[in-house]
């Protein structure tokens, strides 16, 4: 077995033993959406800086906790804050916690995120289900020798997103009045923010939003065989022809108060399974 791989175990063992369960549903909160664990009933909480070979954020707007709660029965494990590549972690790294979830059991997982708007038909807070998206960050989390425990050497990508996750979270969407856009989102290395003629390429790809995160989260949820909804919020919009700068600060804000909005929509979506 690989050192990495031994990780994932030993992870995956040190949290079991503190929650006492298999979840099934898996939630990844983005910058500024630590809240959305709010949205479930308490079992238990582990600091990401406690569990052993757990990689954590060095930013704001991510607690780095391991949250394991409950909704009607349903159990679901929560990472509030991820890792990013620009931090300097790896993309092994980035999805780890991903595999301690594949470890744990789960089988339906959500990835949330903050994101630039790139179409201009979107503003400031929206919602954003993410029906594809596109890896310009220069890498892969399956690069080097596969694991066939966790899954196939080529895994198809022409799904990556559940469709029925995606029809679900359109009709919860409608039934609470919650309005939500659906589109592409681009996945950069980062950490600095696109110029303007980055933002046209964007567009003229077919992107909608762009961020940091996700994609190599989804890759490796898809590698596992695990159901990937993903959804963005919307923090601002990029005009390439009026660019305005913009600040984690104000990303952060924008985030959390679109916050509530997303963990209901989210709650309600575990719950229509």
């Amino acid at each position: 077995m690989n050192p990495y791989m031994q990780q994932v175990i030993e992870t995956a063992q040190f949290i079991r033993k503190r929650i006492h369960a298999d979840p099934e549903y898996g939630l990844v909160t983005g910058t500024g959406l630590a809240v959305c664990a709010e949205a479930f009933e308490p079992i238990a909480s582990i600091p990401y800086r406690e569990t052993p070979h757990f990689p954590f954020s060095t930013l704001s707007g991510h607690p780095g906790r391991i949250q394991f709660g409950s909704t009607s029965g349903k159990q679901i494990i929560v990472m509030q804050g991820r890792c990013h590549l620009y931090e300097g972690y790896s993309p092994g790294q980035v999805v780890f916690p991903i595999r301690v979830m594949q470890e744990l059991g789960v089988r339906i997982l959500i990835l949330s995120n903050a994101a630039g708007g790139v179409n201009p038909q979107y503003h400031s807070g929206d919602i954003l289900i993410i029906t594809d998206h596109i890896n310009l960050t220069g890498s892969n989390p399956l690069a080097g020798p596969n694991e066939d425990h966790w899954g196939v050497r080529f895994p198809d990508m022409g799904l990556a997103y559940d469709p029925q996750l995606i029809r679900l979270a359109a009709t919860v969407s409608a039934d609470l009045k919650i309005p939500i856009k659906m589109g592409v989102y681009a996945g950069l290395h980062g950490p600095s923010l696109e110029t303007p003629a980055e933002i046209r390429y964007l567009r003229l790809i077919g992107a909608d939003a762009v961020g940091f995160s996700t994609v190599h989260e989804t890759i490796a949820a898809v590698h596992a065989r695990m159901a990937v909804l993903g959804i963005s919020i919307i923090t601002n919009v990029h005009n390439p022809e009026k660019p305005e700068p913009t600040t984690v600060e104000a990303v952060i804000s924008v985030a959390e108060k679109a916050g509530p909005s997303l963990s209901k929509l989210i709650r309600t979506i575990l719950l229509s399974f």
